[in-house]
């Protein structure tokens, strides 16, 4: 068996610029134009400043144009890939109407100021993923996984409700920029039950641990409406938390909790993807570390390294989904396939790898002068070298050079990288409304880190497959809804 195997096509692929149905062609040229106003206005942001508000219905800020940019780009992407993929489908126009009323309600979700308007915002950006999960209505399994999906998002808008009528409580303002400015007063109960709401319906909505089920339990969307997803929907929890930051920032030990939290679901996500078998089910676990990652960024009073890690994940994930048909074919097996469990034999090309992350780790410290000083932002430079030491070490294993050629080019690419995400970082962070919130460095802030460093070394090194239950333990912890999975080939015959 050779290592690339292909099917012939059958018949020829469909000309989108003829047979595609109208509502497609006119909502996908629709997006495109709200991508290139959103861009307008995101550099008249940066240019003029100022209020831009509705007052008491909603209100313009930084983070709303940048959120524009990034939800019209990624939908237009989408819609565009889509006219192909759903060329022939009988649902295809409810799939773009509804693709395109998620893509206006979260951007209408960015901008909303009023928090009975946020809300309902909330609840039907859920509602649509809802729909786009189970698009081909004639499946069970389909129809089970929205069912699955569906709870959990108004569970998680259940808990924002409960959040948004604490604040109005608490402070007696219906907006939640007066909230913001009201934070100062908060503490005591009431604060407590509407932070911690706050932060379990960002969990659930980013598919933390143990809230992944419903992400794992999707893959009956159309490719298109998971990548969507994957780069979009995702993301809101960490959005949420940085719209309410004045109120999760009031109390350290609440943010030392976010980074727990976070935490777990970074190194889960891992720990998951490593029993994993299939393409789209190790991109879903992927997320579910991802988004533990942002939110971990969140719980170091970072909101501006959150955002930003959540606009490169998205075009990552974007374009993962998007090509996990091709992925399939790249990883068929091969009579000359090396398989090797765990150990780090190549010595050089570790050395090659840990310099790199360290001297991704001093770029980033020079750009933005976190890891300066002895706080929080100390923690966030390590898991910027740590990441970067990650990747290098992919990078000297799987590129097709010499290795003379890999230990060189892997500094002279990452550097750059390291570069332009600072840089990156630093305008977003100047965008936001919000401020940086730097904390102390405590014991479990220590204790978290050297836990992931443990997680990862375990997994790189093999160390976690000599454990039978740990591996049922994580296998059970992947599988999906059992009402949402298909069993046979003929159940993916939408006709």
């Amino acid at each position: 068996m050779s290592g690339r195997s292909s099917k012939p096509t059958v018949g020829a692929l469909p000309d989108t610029t003829v047979e595609s149905p109208f509502v497609p062609v006119v909502l996908t040229w629709v997006v495109w134009s709200l991508f290139a106003a959103s861009v307008a206005l995101l550099i008249a942001r940066s240019r003029i400043g100022g209020p831009w508000e509705v007052p008491g219905v909603i209100a313009v800020d930084g983070l709303t144009v940048l959120m524009w940019v990034v939800v019209t780009f990624f939908s237009g992407i989408v819609h565009s890939y889509s006219r192909r993929y759903m060329a022939g489908s009988e649902h295809v126009t409810k799939f773009f109407a509804t693709m395109f009323a998620f893509t206006a309600s979260v951007m209408a979700l960015v901008a909303a100021d009023h928090v009975a308007l946020f809300g309902l915002l909330w609840l039907a950006m859920g509602l649509a993923m809802a729909t786009l999960i189970g698009t081909v209505s004639g499946w069970n399994q389909a129809r089970a996984a929205a069912g699955v999906a569906r709870r959990y998002f108004l569970a998680s808008s259940a808990l924002l409700g409960v959040a948004l009528t604490s604040l109005w409580w608490a402070t007696g303002s219906t907006t939640i920029s007066g909230i913001g400015a009201a934070a100062d007063t908060l503490g005591g109960p009431v604060w407590l039950v509407a932070a911690g709401a706050l932060v379990i319906a960002a969990m659930i909505q980013s598919a933390l641990i143990p809230f992944h089920g419903w992400l794992l339990s999707s893959m009956t969307a159309p490719t298109p409406a998971s990548a969507l997803m994957h780069a979009g929907f995702v993301n809101a929890g960490g959005v949420l938390l940085t719209r309410f930051a004045p109120v999760i920032t009031v109390d350290s030990t609440l943010m030392l909790a976010v980074v727990a939290v976070g935490a777990a679901s970074a190194s889960g996500g891992k720990l998951l993807k490593s029993v994993q078998t299939d393409v789209k089910g190790k991109l879903g676990c992927s997320t579910v570390g991802q988004m533990g990652f942002m939110i971990l960024q969140v719980g170091l009073g970072f909101f501006g390294a959150a955002i930003t890690h959540l606009v490169l994940h998205g075009f990552y994930k974007a374009y993962q989904f998007l090509s996990s048909g091709e992925q399939v074919e790249h990883t068929s097996p091969s009579e000359t396939t090396e398989h090797t469990i765990g150990g780090i034999t190549d010595v050089r090309g570790l050395v090659v790898a840990l310099l790199t992350g360290l001297g991704g780790g001093v770029v980033f410290t020079v750009v933005t002068g976190k890891g300066a000083t002895v706080d929080s932002g100390l923690l966030l430079t390590f898991f910027v070298v740590f990441t970067t030491l990650h990747a290098a070490r992919s990078a000297v294993q799987h590129t097709s050079l010499s290795r003379t050629a890999r230990y060189g080019a892997v500094p002279l690419v990452f550097f750059p990288a390291i570069l332009v995400y600072a840089v990156v970082y630093e305008g977003v962070t100047g965008l936001l409304a919000v401020g940086t919130a730097t904390t102390e460095l405590t014991l479990l802030h220590g204790v978290i880190a050297v836990g992931f460093v443990a997680i990862y070394v375990a997994i790189e090194t093999g160390v976690h497959e000599h454990s039978q239950r740990l591996y049922v333990a994580l296998l059970n912890a992947t599988q999906p809804s059992s009402a949402t999975v298909l069993t046979s080939t003929e159940e993916y015959n939408e006709y």
